[in-house]
């Protein structure tokens, strides 16, 4: 059990004053309520001979006094260990967000965001119990029973022997018990991920699940979890009611036990009845430190099972680092001359055979100019741009920036100098001001408009009552698809990039539209590389040089006018455009 908990170990160590500041009041705590029994034998020894108003008074006084301590130091015992517990709560989710921060995008399609989440709230909640009421419980059940053991033995260790007897047995139960509350515990909180990720995977698309009339399918498959969710968590709740009251039965035992030895041993004067009365109170007062062990045996194992699921995430090593590095972050100046030299890509496989997306790419974009992609789609021209900002990570010395490798740049100051729009806009649940200068924290109202210009969608912003103050819903909700294309490529204007990137970033918008958003990005382009991925011949035509991906590979290379005197692809998507272009215009 111990050696699962060797992860939290750094995290107990950080606050190793307060858990021994927390161990000293447990320690008084249960030295002073431990006396409590023979407060009240000695009271009945003493009022047995002669009763008077002031032994009555006293005494009164004197079992106040001992609960008033007890009390006091509780409290502070369970403000400092519980309180720890919740330090330590905060630490670990923030190192666990920060560890998820690091991972690289392959990561999130190997791993479920509701799994994730789980781990992050339900995991967490159980490791922040076994950190808290479970070592507080365990600390004054030990420190309470060996304090009472004490005093049992001394008033009759024969007595003490009897009534005790069933206590092994108990031992015994709580270890088998344990076993099976982890194994069982560990099938709910796999149950509880799968349904975590069923809501969110429903959650985010309830468009989809509306748009194909799938909402009953989906509640029945949902209800269907959540019934199976419900009978693992009742397999571990008939578990649990097997195990309070097996160990109220054995303590029970143990007082019957004592009552007829005990009594027997009053009536033959063997010990006398103030020792007997104090050595029943003490067996009743270990009625709920026994209770509580089933309990702490409960919150051990939930906490063990979850610290391994927890460590999991904290473990798990980023695929794309900055190990290799050899430029300082800090000093480190990008110009923006971008290189691939015989690059081959394969994205990893299920089966373990790699599929190899990319081809032999041999192609150099030089700081200041613009390349623009085209080609079918699955051709590899997105795979291609997410290997500049190490999206993704390509084989060492295949792609190069400046001359150099792109692995000798820490990451910070890579991606500081890139600007990318991807395919699938993403939009936080905030303002449109946040959500543009997302890139650029503590960017000014007017720089945000600036941003906002450039992209074409500062004038229909202006026209909405709270302007760039607008919440634009989660993941964007409340704009069109064109208005979040615009405001990705504003927050990406806005970084100021050397290196930009256009991933199909003006798909959603009308040609009139595009044309003005490229007169305007025209001068933002100037000076800086630039890389546009596009379907249309309209939004690629101007760039320096454009090339045609075919499978992975360069099949054409060459400014627009040598692409369509080559008669090939390009100019076979060319004459179809323009075709479709006289087509709209005749209707």
């Amino acid at each position: 059990m111990f050696r699962n908990l060797r992860p939290l170990f750094p995290y107990m160590r950080r606050y190793w004053r307060g858990y021994l500041w927390g161990c000293l009041c447990t320690i008084l705590a249960n030295a002073i309520w431990v006396q409590f029994p023979r407060v009240i034998g000695v009271a009945i020894g003493d009022m047995t001979a002669r009763v008077t108003v002031g032994k009555i008074f006293g005494y009164a006084a004197l079992v106040m006094g001992v609960t008033v301590a007890h009390g006091i130091l509780l409290f502070y015992m369970r403000w400092i260990i519980i309180g720890i517990s919740r330090d330590i709560e905060f630490d670990l989710r923030n190192d666990l967000f920060a560890q998820l921060e690091k991972q690289s995008a392959s990561y999130y399609q190997e791993h479920r965001t509701g799994d994730i989440m789980a781990r992050m709230t339900n995991d967490l909640a159980a490791v922040r119990m076994l950190l808290g009421p479970a070592i507080m419980y365990t600390a004054n059940t030990v420190l309470f029973f060996a304090g009472a053991l004490y005093f049992l033995l001394r008033i009759s260790p024969f007595l003490t022997l009897t009534a005790l007897a069933p206590m092994p047995l108990a031992s015994i139960f709580i270890q088998f018990m344990g076993r099976r509350i982890h194994e069982r515990f560990e099938r709910i909180q796999a149950m509880f991920s799968d349904i975590s990720a069923q809501a969110q995977e429903n959650f985010s698309g309830a468009r989809l699940v509306r748009a194909f009339a799938q909402e009953d399918a989906q509640v029945k498959a949902f209800e269907r979890s959540n019934r199976e969710y419900i009978r693992r968590a009742l397999r571990l709740v008939r578990l649990m009611g097997m195990l309070w009251p097996t160990l109220e039965f054995m303590l029970g035992l143990a007082m019957v036990i004592s009552l007829l030895v005990g009594g027997h041993e009053v009536l033959t004067h063997r010990i006398r009845l103030d020792d007997f009365v104090t050595f029943t109170t003490y067996l009743l007062m270990l009625t709920w430190p026994i209770i509580a062990l089933g309990y702490v045996v409960n919150l051990f194992e939930r906490g063990t099972a979850s610290v391994l699921r927890i460590h999991e995430l904290l473990i798990a090593k980023p695929t794309i680092d900055d190990r290799e590095a050899v430029l300082p972050a800090q000093s480190t100046e990008i110009l923006g001359d971008v290189e691939f030299r015989d690059l081959h890509f394969a994205y990893p496989a299920e089966n373990g055979n790699p599929v190899e997306v990319l081809h032999g790419i041999s192609l150099r974009i030089p700081a200041g100019t613009s390349l623009a992609l085209v080609g079918p789609t699955g051709s590899g021209k997105s795979t291609l741009v997410s290997l500049i900002p190490r999206i993704c990570d390509a084989p060492p010395g295949a792609v190069l920036i400046d001359g150099r490798p792109i692995r000798d740049y820490p990451l910070d100051a890579l991606r500081a100098a890139v600007g990318f729009v991807p395919q699938e806009t993403f939009l936080f649940s905030t303002t449109i001001h946040d959500n543009i200068a997302f890139g650029v924290p503590g960017a000014s109202a007017s720089e945000v408009g600036r941003a906002a210009e450039a992209a074409h969608i500062h004038e229909e912003f202006s026209l909405f009552p709270n302007r760039f103050d607008t919440a634009v819903g989660e993941r964007g909700l409340t704009l069109s698809g064109g208005q979040k294309q615009r405001t990705a490529l504003a927050r990406a204007v806005l970084r100021n990039p050397r290196i930009l990137i256009l991933d199909d970033a003006l798909a959603s918008v009308d040609t009139y539209t595009e044309e003005r958003i490229l007169e305007e990005l025209r001068g933002v382009m100037a000076g800086r590389t630039t890389i546009l991925i596009s379907h249309r011949i309209s939004t690629v035509r101007h760039a320096d040089r454009i090339a045609v991906l075919v499978r992975g590979r360069i099949a054409e290379l060459g400014t627009h006018e040598q692409l369509l005197e080559l008669n090939g692809y390009y100019a076979g998507l060319f004459q179809k455009q323009l075709l479709e272009e006289e087509l709209a215009v005749t209707h």
